[in-house]
């Protein structure tokens, strides 16, 4: 039995940092990064200058730039600002010190049910490093779901209030006063940002610092570009409005498309653990040597490794970005 806990728990340790540090490039998020940024890069173009100063297309052209390189500094971003985007308001030093104490919880839990030395440190380390930061992948996540959710809203209240007579700072006071979170508290650190002196281009960018997320990273450009070149802002809000919406269905439309297909790997990968514990059930003497005999814990071993490489190839032909 000893032997098919530690090949177990090596194997659950292992997923869990594949699954932190490797699930991301098999994911595809990556290149869809590095699409995004070879479709937003300016390419040079002729302009016509305007006597005594630069053309607006140059304007245009020179912020972009600015903001591409600023985008390529913060690819990994540190993890205070990892903690904020998750919403949550600890300080770095807390967040190592409930690290070390899972891990150090994982530790004794598992030298109390009576596993050796190896596994049990395999299973802290899983705990101290790989869950942690999952959490906080969790967090960051649903947190983004539920701000694509109310952004697009709090784009048009901003556009009625500008085509209304409002400032644009007004308009977001509206926003702060009745949209719901996470929204609320993004535009509450745009005018607190604005308050102490930053310009107001320059805190609607930040804001794909703490949601980043394409939709915030199109409204910063919006506004910053339009503070420092001028230009309508509410009918190019207007029309980020409609893109917004447009991405919104999107998004929906790919869920319902690919539910069939996540219904189908759940059961596929479930499939063999629920027969497993069936035959378990019913006859335990027929089962009992692939965790009896060596070669039952060698095929064991295998299988658990044939079938996560399995699910991770259902995960990435079913994870659809845009």
């Amino acid at each position: 039995m000893q032997p098919l806990a530690l090949a177990f728990l090596v194997a659950v340790s292992i997923g869990g940092l594949l699954w932190v540090f490797v699930y991301p490039s098999l994911s595809g998020e990556k290149r869809v990064e590095q699409r995004r940024e070879s479709v937003s890069r300016v390419q040079p173009a002729r302009t016509t200058r305007v006597a005594g100063g630069k053309s607006r297309r140059d304007q245009v052209e020179e912020t972009l730039k600015e903001m591409e390189e600023r985008h390529k500094k913060s690819k990994s971003p540190p993890l205070a600002t990892r903690i904020s985007q998750a919403g949550l308001t600890w300080s770095k030093q807390r967040f190592m010190i409930i690290s070390v104490c899972l891990g150090v919880g994982a530790f004794l839990v598992s030298m109390i049910v009576g596993l050796q030395i190896v596994p049990a440190l395999g299973i802290a380390f899983a705990a101290a490093f790989g869950l942690p930061r999952w959490i906080l992948k969790f967090l960051k996540s649903r947190r983004e779901k539920k701000f694509l959710n109310s952004f697009p809203d709090a784009v048009d209240v901003i556009v009625r209030g500008i085509k209304s007579g409002l400032p644009l700072m007004d308009s977001m006071r509206v926003i702060v006063a009745d949209a719901p979170e996470p929204v609320k508290s993004e535009f509450r650190s745009i005018l607190e940002s604005q308050a102490v002196g930053i310009p107001l281009g320059e805190a609607c960018l930040k804001l794909f610092e703490r949601m980043p997320v394409p939709e915030a990273n199109f409204f910063g450009i919006v506004v910053f570009i339009q503070q420092k070149s001028g230009g309508n802002l509410s009918e190019a809000l207007g029309n980020l409005s409609r893109v917004l919406r447009d991405r919104k269905k999107m998004h929906a439309k790919i869920q319902a498309m690919s539910m069939e297909a996540k219904a189908s790997a759940a059961i596929i990968a479930a499939l063999p653990i629920v027969v497993m514990l069936l035959v378990y059930i019913t006859s335990p003497q027929y089962i009992s040597l692939l965790w009896t005999e060596k070669l039952g814990n060698l095929l064991l071993a295998g299988s658990a490794i044939w079938m996560s490489l399995g699910v991770f190839v259902m995960r990435k032909m079913i994870n659809f970005d845009f």
